[in-house]
């Protein structure tokens, strides 16, 4: 078995919890929602914090929880970060990383220890106590020690909630590396639409206790009938690969089936996969190709579905000619003025790109 299997049913006064969905045990499974929605029951849940009413919880063919059985916390092979850094204030980093790795069967360590500090960029803090630590650091640090358990599943809820926004944009990098590094499964609770652009591969939709929809993050992100468009930070993500080069102007471009886009020079190989993240409010729309601007990202494409969002703002769901979709803030006049309807063929101007790995 290589899936993560969620089945949880639980009420609480007037707040019932409704969740069943399976995800790979790969990657980062993000569980999205507003406040209140169940995001954090559901982690709770499979931690074994919270015990439901009814529940299964099945992860890589080993059962945590069933009718009739249930493994205790301390007996399943998870790491959780919360969202304040719960790390031991009388023991320095170092001690804080060794106290769980240590309880770990030498044989059964699946991560080094200087692999989990070079990776968190926390070997300059090892013999600094917990309170001259920073939030970033703390969290980097709460993130290391989790890793030094050898979990066969991550739990994260809400991670950088409490960081101010550099802190949030110094840690992104590390949590994007982990799954390449390390190949461990991530739950990953989070209210905020570009965290999970960056950092998912599936998104499970929360709402009131239950599931609205779940899916591959580059299709949730662009579906007009979900809250993931709507937001102001609405993202798109486009898959391809490292095409090029350009020494000149300190470009590298990434290449897709009908297109390619260009981000600043990156030290990556050519033909390494790469993702991008396109914020839809970065997107104009024009019925032809220009060359006589300054935008260089220029992508041909298909109106496949429109939304009204405000009286003045409409969101435009483009198809590009890899089958992959891009959304496209603008305003309504804009859609009436170059007569945009669905299935009618333009081109998308992007003035913006961020490369995601």
């Amino acid at each position: 078995m290589s899936d993560i299997e969620i089945s949880l049913a639980h009420t609480l006064g007037d707040f019932s919890l409704e969740v069943v969905f399976n995800t790979p045990a790969s990657g980062v499974t993000a569980l999205f929602g507003h406040s209140g929605s169940g995001k954090t029951s559901v982690l709770r849940a499979v931690a074994g914090l919270l015990r439901t009413d009814h529940g299964r919880v099945c992860v890589n063919g080993e059962l945590w929880q069933d009718n009739g059985h249930f493994v205790p916390t301390h007996r399943r092979p998870l790491g959780y970060v919360f969202q304040e850094a719960s790390l031991f204030p009388h023991l320095s980093v170092r001690r804080n990383l060794e106290y769980g790795w240590r309880q770990i069967p030498a044989a059964e360590r699946k991560i080094a220890f200087d692999s989990a500090v070079e990776l968190l960029g926390i070997g300059p803090l090892l013999q600094r106590a917990t309170h001259r630590l920073s939030g970033g650091e703390r969290q980097r640090v709460a993130i290391a020690r989790a890793l030094l358990t050898s979990p066969r599943l991550l739990l994260m809820d809400e991670p950088l909630s409490a960081l101010d926004h550099a802190a949030r944009q110094a840690i992104l990098p590390y949590l994007e590396s982990l799954h390449d590094e390390f190949g461990i499964p991530s739950l990953y609770v989070s209210h905020d639409p570009r965290e999970v652009a960056r950092l998912a591969d599936q998104v499970v939709l929360l709402d009131q206790g239950k599931v609205v929809a779940y899916g591959e993050a580059s299709s949730m992100m662009t579906r007009l009938d979900l809250s993931l468009a709507r937001y102001a930070d609405a993202t798109s993500i486009l898959e391809g690969s490292i095409s090029a080069h350009d020494p000149t102007y300190h470009l590298t471009w990434i290449g897709m089936l009908g297109g390619r886009v260009a981000v600043p020079r990156q030290e990556l190989p050519v033909g390494k996969r790469a993702r991008v993240e396109i914020q839809a409010r970065d997107v104009s729309l024009s019925l032809r190709a220009h060359s006589d601007t300054s935008i260089i990202n220029i992508l041909p494409g298909r109106v496949v579905d429109t939304q009204e969002i405000s009286p003045s703002q409409l969101l435009v769901r483009l198809e590009l000619e890899d089958g992959q979709t891009l959304l496209s803030r603008i305003t309504r006049r804009s859609a009436m003025a170059i007569g945009l309807h669905e299935g009618c063929r333009l081109y998308a101007q992007v003035k913006s790109v961020a490369l995601i790995d």
